[in-house]
């Protein structure tokens, strides 16, 4: 006989009935003890990570030039472009867990983070600070959430616009430090606007961020003073070094930069059914709005890295480390009833997701509900 955790969403009423509200205080007593993050995990696992991309972002610059000639070359630069744009997306993944560690006890990963990786991608761990209100259940999916949008409700040119701007991000991302920061420095009536339009890691562009308390325009300040002078001697560093005008490491980072950009936002498509268009949702619609990608680990850790493909699970407990879901999400599995709404979070793999959310932004599907939509859910 057919469960609510296998069956089709499709086959689910619009909205969650009364027997099927989630239970917090049965799901606590599953997973509550694995609430305590390992600060041993994360800096082993962020070290390997951030330490061997720059390797191999080096390697893809050098090889060509120490053996140009060699047969081997090209496809060894490729197997190097692709082991750097993993090796990047997982240590940027760690500035989410930033948000949600406690703030005793990790002030020194905080600092090697953004010093080993946040300050050279130019997303210095500030502008991920409004994270916490996508977590708020009365944001959520509002005016009030940055990292929201009703992509089922807007047509496809949205989806494809999210996708490509992608092109222009590092240009901008750039432009934010080396031009708007001294501008906010010697203008200060400037920095309003910019820290309200232009010091947010969004998906909403009109989102405007609350104003910033003196101790986060301290943290501000410095963090724009560190991306600065990267971004000054970025730009300088092949003429003083090589004597080139134009610095082919500028390439290699943009491309790695694009790289890693297009993978993250196939990867943000497919976190949430983006079904919202219709203000506050209620817990158990914001719920079923978010997905878990608990299936072929080996290739959706490369994707979802750091926690991340357990996207619903983390909406539901947030608190719970990265190296901790994957546990937590099994013991919610076989813990929980069948006919539990956390069941119906799943998906099998990111591509069924993204072409669901086509065919839901063309109209081809019913866009009100997630529930209505005819693509099926493994459990």
């Amino acid at each position: 006989m057919e469960s609510a955790a296998t069956r089709p969403l499709g086959d689910e009423t619009s909205r969650p009935s009364s027997d099927q509200r989630f239970s917090f205080a049965q799901a606590r007593t599953l997973i509550g003890d694995l609430t305590r993050p390992n600060p041993m995990i994360y800096w082993a696992d962020f070290l390997v990570s951030i330490v061997l991309g720059h390797i191999t972002l080096h390697g893809i610059f050098f090889l060509p030039r120490w053996y140009s000639e060699a047969a081997w070359m090209p496809p060894a630069v490729v197997v190097l472009y692709v082991a750097t744009v993993l090796l990047y997306m997982r240590a940027l993944m760690f500035i989410h867990e930033l948000v949600h560690l406690p703030q005793e006890g990790f002030r020194g990963f905080r600092i090697a983070w953004n010093a080993l990786c946040g300050i050279f991608f130019f997303v210095p761990s500030f502008l991920y600070y409004p994270h916490v209100d996508h977590h708020r259940r009365k944001h959520y999916g509002t005016e009030h959430d940055g990292e929201y949008l009703p992509l089922s409700h807007r047509g496809r040119w949205m989806i494809v616009g999210f996708i490509f701007q992608a092109l222009v991000i590092p240009i901008l991302g750039l432009a934010r430090f080396l031009i708007i920061s001294p501008i906010c420095w010697v203008f200060p009536p400037a920095r309003k606007w910019v820290h309200r339009h232009a010091s947010t890691m969004v998906v909403d562009p009109f989102y405007e961020r609350p104003d910033a308390s003196p101790r986060l325009m301290r943290i501000v300040l410095l963090q724009e003073a560190c991306c600065f002078a990267w971004a000054a001697w970025f730009l300088i560093r092949g003429g003083l070094m090589r004597g080139e005008w134009l610095d082919p490491f500028w390439l290699v980072a943009y491309a790695v930069g694009l790289g890693v950009l297009v993978l993250n936002e196939f990867r943000t498509l497919g976190a949430h059914r983006w079904t919202n268009d219709q203000g506050e949702m209620s817990f158990e619609d914001q719920l079923l709005d978010s997905v878990n990608y608990p299936d072929n680990a080996w290739v959706t850790e490369l994707w979802g890295p750091v926690g991340t493909r357990y996207h619903a699970l983390h909406h539901l407990f947030p608190r719970i480390p990265y190296h901790n879901l994957g546990l937590a999400h099994r013991r919610l599995t076989e813990g929980l009833p069948a006919d539990s709404i956390y069941h119906r979070t799943n998906a099998h793999s990111l591509t069924e997701q993204i072409v669901a959310l086509w065919k839901r932004a063309g109209g081809s599907e019913t866009h009100s509900d997630p529930l209505k939509q005819g693509h099926t859910q493994t459990a």
